[in-house]
């Protein structure tokens, strides 16, 4: 998992070789006034989603994790907190694999508050409970394929 502030979302195209397609396309983009919905940068490999999530409590976020996707999540609007718990310290549930996606029981065993400005990447092996908000958040993510 890597926390930091958008600004230096560079910094981290090394770590797979989908990254910097990804930054260019944040970088030359208005994201704030993008309409919610799906861009495909490149079918099965590359995928940006704008969305507006609902308020959501820790309650009602559950922990997931991705077998074949990286998660680049960028709060645009309100703050927004993240359940983090690595996947080695979860007991295993089923894979969705036509969704890439793996629901756990619980709740994360730490919250972190990202604010419009940041980003959170969370790879394979981060559990992750997105989407804690009081009053919803506008937001991008960004769905890579591991390598």
């Amino acid at each position: 998992m890597v926390i930091d502030k958008l600004e230096n979302l560079e910094k981290y195209v090394s770590l797979n070789p989908l990254f910097a397609q990804a930054v260019e396309f944040l970088k030359t983009t208005d994201l704030n006034a993008h309409e919610i919905g799906k861009v495909v940068l490149k079918e099965g490999e590359l995928i940006v989603n704008f969305a507006q999530a609902r308020p959501k409590t820790k309650e009602e976020a559950k922990l997931e994790t991705h077998n074949n996707f990286i998660d680049i999540q960028i709060p645009l609007s309100g703050v927004e907190t993240m359940g983090y718990t690595p996947r080695t310290d979860l007991l295993e549930e089923e894979y969705n694999a036509e969704k890439d996606i793996t629901f756990y029981k619980g709740f994360a065993k730490d919250y972190l508050t990202i604010t419009p400005g940041m980003f959170a990447i969370f790879f394979p092996q981060d559990g992750h409970a997105p989407g804690v908000t009081p009053d919803g958040v506008k937001k991008v993510i960004v769905k890579v394929r591991a390598y």
